[in-house]
């Protein structure tokens, strides 16, 4: 039998999982455990680069997206689950990539120079938030994965890591496979009030909502901005809560709303409401997982301590390949 091939993955915790996470990744994810011998990770050390004033709600956001995850699919019988920090190795392979890797690769890097623009508030002027590629790096490679399951924003950070791997394996021998860029499909979706959804926008709609809270974020989205009136029609191509329909609401259906808002036969309000009831049925069985695992909190620290342990494990025989190579 074939060994699997490993892919690896991860994400910060800034809190309680929305639709945007679920459809960008986290769907994926799951759908890869029967194909791939899958590592995922929750990265808190990279919560520190942008957020390194604020580290109170760290450990609470880890529970947060643990819960979401195995809500969700992820299961420790397919897949490794673990917390970065908890595995010092990651450190010890930064440290060691980052005396390798020229500042130049770190300051072309497209998402630092977005984010110091997009985060103008904050003091980005720090090593770690420069260096944060190398980290990440070192958060891939140390598993050795063959592939790395991304949205296409992230594929540049996918490749300066093959970069630094190619250099580390030229000067030192041949340790570390160069990962692959796995682009994963991504439907099409904004938060309420069309920008990205996202938690610090407060336009995001949780995979823990309520139904009602599922209604009351629902009711304020925003539609065909042309459309003032109940009796005009409508284009629903540029309506955000038609593309939810695509998503959530039978095909037969679909159609049937698209004719009718194009002839003005039924409302925003209730195509929202017909929308929402769709939604909220969707992601009922996420939420009856997410309170179960969430009223037993030993088991959820029993699977993150396994998933730690395993983790621990692979990366540490990389490490001894690493000292090995480097003469360490």
């Amino acid at each position: 039998m074939a060994q699997k091939k490993r892919i690896l993955s991860g994400m910060r915790p800034t809190g309680p999982l929305h639709l945007g996470n679920l459809l960008g990744a986290l769907a994926n994810w799951v759908k890869m455990q029967d194909e791939y011998d899958c590592y995922f990770f929750i990265a808190d050390w990279h919560s520190l680069t942008t957020d390194y004033e604020n580290t109170e709600s760290i450990k609470d956001y880890r529970r947060q997206i643990m819960l979401d995850w195995l809500s969700a699919g992820l299961t420790p019988e397919k897949s490794t689950l673990f917390v970065q920090s908890s595995i010092k190795e990651h450190a010890e392979l930064f440290l060691l990539l980052s005396m390798i890797t020229p500042v130049p690769w770190l300051e072309r890097n497209p998402t630092y120079k977005e984010q110091i623009g997009a985060l103008s508030n904050k003091d980005l002027s720090t090593f770690g938030f420069l260096g944060y590629p190398v980290l990440q790096a070192a958060d891939i490679i140390i598993y050795r994965p063959q592939g790395v399951p991304v949205g296409v924003d992230q594929a540049p950070h996918v490749e300066i890591t093959r970069e630094i791997a190619r250099r580390f394996n030229h000067l030192y021998g041949q340790v570390f496979p160069e990962p692959e860029t796995i682009l994963t499909q991504t439907p099409r979706i904004l938060g309420t009030d069309r920008r990205k959804m996202s938690k610090s926008y407060g336009n995001a709609i949780f995979l823990s909502d309520s139904p009602d809270e599922i209604l009351s974020k629902v009711a304020t989205m925003i539609t065909d901005p042309q459309r003032a009136r109940r009796s005009d029609p409508g284009n629903p191509d540029i309506c955000n809560v038609f593309d939810f329909h695509k998503l959530y609401t039978p095909a037969d259906t679909v159609r049937q709303i698209e004719t009718q808002c194009r002839t003005a036969a039924i409302g925003c309000v209730e195509c929202k409401r017909e929308m929402a009831r769709n939604l909220a049925q969707s992601l009922a069985p996420i939420r009856e997982k997410r309170a179960y695992y969430k009223q037993r909190p030993g088991m959820v620290e029993e699977i993150i301590a396994e998933g730690n342990n395993r983790a621990r494990a692979t990366a540490q025989q990389t490490m001894e390949r690493v000292r090995e190579a480097m003469q360490l």
